[in-house]
């Protein structure tokens, strides 16, 4: 043993050995601190977990909201297309996150969870069985070699005691011999004394000496019975390490989308949809539909009939003018009205444009139907209808001062129905009234 006496201070100085008493104790705490790593490790796949869905709710939200930002901005053709497929992307690797997640919390947390309970029992007063029973064996190892300790400790610290007293009357003695004032009956006693001492330390040295090797002789059944103790517990704990390794890589194989078939998918499909972007057929299209490739009707002479004086279109009609509602204007030829697209884009990219145009054209508000006399053009719209509440489906961002602005979810008030352009004439609660895209809400049931 690694016990040794110190004169100069006194005290014991011990190693930190596992054969010293009660170092056996780290090898009980391992296992307690077995049962903590599992929940340790529970805890850092459920952090990842939300992680992973946070993510995958992020993806979504940002494609969502990019995805109506470039339906509504000015970007058309193929290359609108590519972009629109970054959104796809996302959404698609917003699913794989999702199943991340699910995989680390069904498969992976569960597994360490029911593994934990089956590898640790709890005992009625505190604690696990696992540990009380390596506790009681490494005490019951240890107990014999204690006790021989003990008193092989005793043995050394009176032989140590044994020889500073002789020490001490060795001293007297050389020191009386040269003082005159002692008679000698005095020296005699000295003499004695370190007779006595000598003896002493003979006594204390042999009685050291035999539970020294009293001690020795049980060293080897105390390290056999210390090892068998000691190699149950290191089985345990390999059954808790090759566990944590096979968890470890399952955990491995669900955050690796690397190799998910349907992940490299996703990139492929992408790559494809970008590369697909032509610049030239989206300039020949917007030549087309936007540029000089577009038909027209120019103006040729036309004999004056009485059937221009006629009213506005329904639409003029629902567009209010600085607050005054029309209900019959005389049209002059520059007042001819621009259709409404259908969408909210700003570039009014949905647009259709007439192939033909002239001022007998439908957008010409004096070759109204009307004309033919069936009906008053200065009544009011007889199919206004009652009042119905609708809920908004998308958000919408009213792009003239006559137009709404809401959000979807929304509700409002549908006070005229659509005309031949897709827009109604609705009312906010907060009394605003102005026209909205028929298609952007839907009737409450």
């Amino acid at each position: 043993m690694s016990v040794s006496y110190d004169d100069s201070v006194g005290v014991e100085v011990s190693s930190d050995s596992f054969w010293e008493v009660g170092n056996y104790k780290r090898t009980v705490k391992r296992i307690d601190d077995g049962h903590r790593l599992c929940s340790d490790l529970m805890n850092c796949l459920h952090e990842r977990a939300r992680i992973e869905k946070a993510y995958a709710q992020q993806l979504t939200e940002w494609a969502r909201r990019w995805r109506q930002l470039v339906d509504k901005g000015p970007q058309y053709g193929t290359v609108e297309k590519a972009w629109v497929a970054v959104m796809s992307e996302a959404e698609k690797v917003s699913e794989l996150h999702l199943e991340v997640k699910a995989s680390l919390m069904n498969e992976d947390f569960e597994k360490i969870k029911n593994w934990q309970k089956e590898a640790f029992h709890k005992q009625m007063m505190g604690g696990f069985k696992e540990t009380k029973e390596a506790e009681d064996g490494f005490r019951k190892a240890q107990k014999p070699w204690a006790k021989k300790l003990k008193e092989v400790e005793a043995a050394k610290k009176a032989y140590h005691a044994a020889c500073k007293e002789e020490k001490l009357a060795v001293s007297r003695e050389t020191n009386s011999k040269v003082d005159p004032s002692l008679n000698p009956e005095q020296l005699k006693k000295l003499q004695d004394k370190v007779e006595k001492c000598k003896q002493d330390v003979l006594k204390t040295k042999e009685k050291y000496e035999k539970a020294l090797k009293e001690l020795s002789q049980g060293t080897p059944q105390y390290m056999e019975s210390m090892e068998q103790v000691f190699e149950q517990c290191q089985q345990f704990e390999e059954k808790r390490l090759r566990f944590f390794r096979e968890v470890l890589l399952e955990v491995q194989k669900h955050l690796d989308l690397s190799n998910v078939a349907s992940y490299k998918n996703i990139y492929h499909d992408l790559e494809q949809s970008i590369k697909a972007a032509d610049a030239v057929e989206d300039l020949r299209w917007f030549r087309a539909n936007h540029g000089p490739g577009m038909s027209m009707n120019w103006p040729q002479f036309e004999e004056w009939s009485a059937d221009l004086n006629r009213t506005l279109s329904r639409r003029e009609k629902k567009k209010p003018a600085d607050g005054v509602t029309l209900t019959g204007i005389n049209q002059t030829g520059d007042q001819a009205l621009q259709s409404k697209p259908s969408s909210v884009s700003s570039y009014e990219k949905t647009q259709s444009y007439p192939t033909d145009w002239s001022d007998d054209e439908s957008n010409n508000p004096f070759s109204s139907t009307d004309a033919n006399g069936d009906s008053n053009p200065f009544d009011e719209d007889a199919t206004s209808g009652t009042e119905v509440r609708v809920r908004a489906l998308y958000d919408y961002e009213g792009q003239e001062h006559d137009e709404l602005s809401f959000k979807a979810g929304d509700e409002l008030t549908k006070i005229e129905d659509e005309d031949e352009q897709g827009w109604c004439k609705g009312r906010l609660d907060n009394g605003q009234v102005g026209l909205y895209p028929a298609n952007y809400v839907e009737a409450i049931q």
